[in-house]
């Protein structure tokens, strides 16, 4: 591919058909996963507003730092129960929302799997509370967790996730594993064999058997941790198999059919390059993909102006119309009736279009200052000069605008020659934030049409 050009000849990916998805009933999980910052929540959030107003009892699960989601739905505060959005729903939809609170979820798991006294020593064990607080995995594995109880009540017919802003877009696969074998691995069993024996025969087992090892972890960890994380595993002792049977459930619930994943990117290298490790890696887990929807897609309604004729009309303007003359009579500007078309050469025929983009602007320029506004004053040079700089500046915007257009193709279809079967959906770039119910419902209806405003 040649650097300068606007379009490449690529395929047209297939049009991800938004509303089949949310319309199907067999659908039951779309899980909204891809990189930090390219808009997974706003998606998430207007797949539930359009879903509801489309019959569908849906709940969207988020996992935002920021709570939009909850400002943008008019509710108040979102917590780690599912809240109604009141004013969503018609044809008996419904939409509800709520935002993963992972120690709170951690508790319940507690709470629900072992009995009150053994709950209470848990949930007050030190190690425990920083574990359930802020663990490398913790709110991966809590999001699934989350998604497995979600899917059990069965009070909805459509869940929506919208992954946890990680650093890689496949910690959300990853780090359950992770957790669940530190949970059920080695270490753990390590520390569990002295509360298994019991009592002073079990820490004279710690003690004569594992003196070297124990002496290393209190260096490591401190003795005060050590005990803790001793007293943590002790009482967690029958819970330890089941986050591993639960995560592995969940897991084989993320590749049952009824599951749908959305690769959520926008229209930049990193994040298509990550798009694409993703849909490779859902391949590889043999993970139900829907297709990919692309945020903040710029369109133009001019985009037969092209970005260099715009630039050449904005410097002929800019440097009193020299593109567009006479060959000999470049220090003259052509009047209306004394122009002719530029012959003879391939350079003057080639800047014809150029001339008559200026030329356009220009005999605007012209009738509006030979003839001004009876209320007005009458034109003079300077407003002639006013009103070249400011169509030259517009020209120019226009053009940046179409060299953005074109670099967001082409990195498209870059990802497209990778993956031409992957659906592809392509949401306009918007102006502001959404902040309401009004902008989800707008971006639902983006997401529907597929395409950018303008294209």
């Amino acid at each position: 591919m040649s650097e300068g050009v606007d379009t490449v000849s690529m395929d047209t990916p297939p049009r991800l058909a938004v509303d089949r998805l949310l319309d199907d009933r067999e659908t039951r999980i779309i899980v909204c996963c891809g990189a930090g910052g390219v808009g997974k929540t706003t998606t998430a959030a207007a797949l539930g507003v359009r879903a509801a107003g489309r019959g569908r009892k849906a709940v969207v699960l988020t996992i935002d730092p920021a709570r939009r989601l909850a400002q943008s739905m008019g509710i108040d505060s979102l917590d780690n129960t599912p809240r109604k959005v009141g004013t969503v729903g018609a044809g008996g939809g419904e939409l509800h929302a709520m935002m993963l609170d992972m120690k709170r979820t951690f508790d319940e798991i507690v709470e629900a799997h072992a009995d009150a006294e053994r709950a209470r020593a848990i949930l007050a064990n030190p190690f425990y509370q920083s574990l359930s607080a802020g663990f490398a995995g913790t709110q991966e594995y809590m999001a699934m967790e989350k998604l497995g109880q979600l899917r059990a009540r069965d009070d909805w017919d459509l869940i929506i996730v919208d992954t946890p802003p990680s650093r890689s877009a496949l910690d959300f696969l990853d780090a359950p594993k992770r957790l669940g074998s530190f949970l059920d691995g080695k270490f753990i069993r390590v520390l569990m064999a002295p509360a298994k024996v019991g009592g002073r025969a079990g820490m004279k087992f710690l003690n004569v058997g594992m003196s070297m090892m124990t002496g290393t972890l209190s260096k490591l960890m401190g003795a005060s941790l050590l005990k803790d994380v001793q007293t943590f595993v002790a009482a967690m002792d029958t819970m330890f198999g089941g986050f591993r049977t639960r995560a592995d459930a969940t897991f084989r619930l993320l590749q049952a059919p009824g599951t749908a994943f959305l690769v959520v990117a926008a229209p930049e290298a990193d994040a298509l390059r990550e798009a694409a490790y993703f849909v490779e890696r859902l391949a590889a887990e043999k993970m139900p993909l829907a297709g990919l929807v692309l945020n903040r897609v710029h369109g133009s309604g001019a985009d037969q102006l092209s970005a260099e004729r715009a630039l050449a009309a904005a410097e002929n303007l800019e440097e009193g119309g020299i593109v567009d003359q006479e060959s000999g009579k470049a220090g003259l500007r052509d009047s209306g009736a004394e122009a002719t078309e530029p012959t003879g050469t391939a350079e003057t025929a080639g800047s014809a279009d150029t001339a008559r983009t200026a030329h356009s602007a220009r005999t605007t320029r012209t009738t509006r200052t030979a003839n001004p506004p009876e209320t007005g004053s009458p034109g003079t040079e300077g407003d002639t000069a006013v009103v070249d700089r400011i169509t030259a500046g517009l020209l120019r915007l226009h053009a940046e605008r179409m060299q953005v257009i074109a670099r967001e193709q082409r990195t498209r279809d870059r990802f497209t020659s990778l993956h031409p079967e992957v659906a592809v959906a392509e949401v306009a770039a918007l102006p502001g934030d959404v902040h309401d119910l009004a902008g989800l419902r707008a971006i639902g209806e983006r997401l529907a049409a597929g395409v950018p405003a303008g294209a």
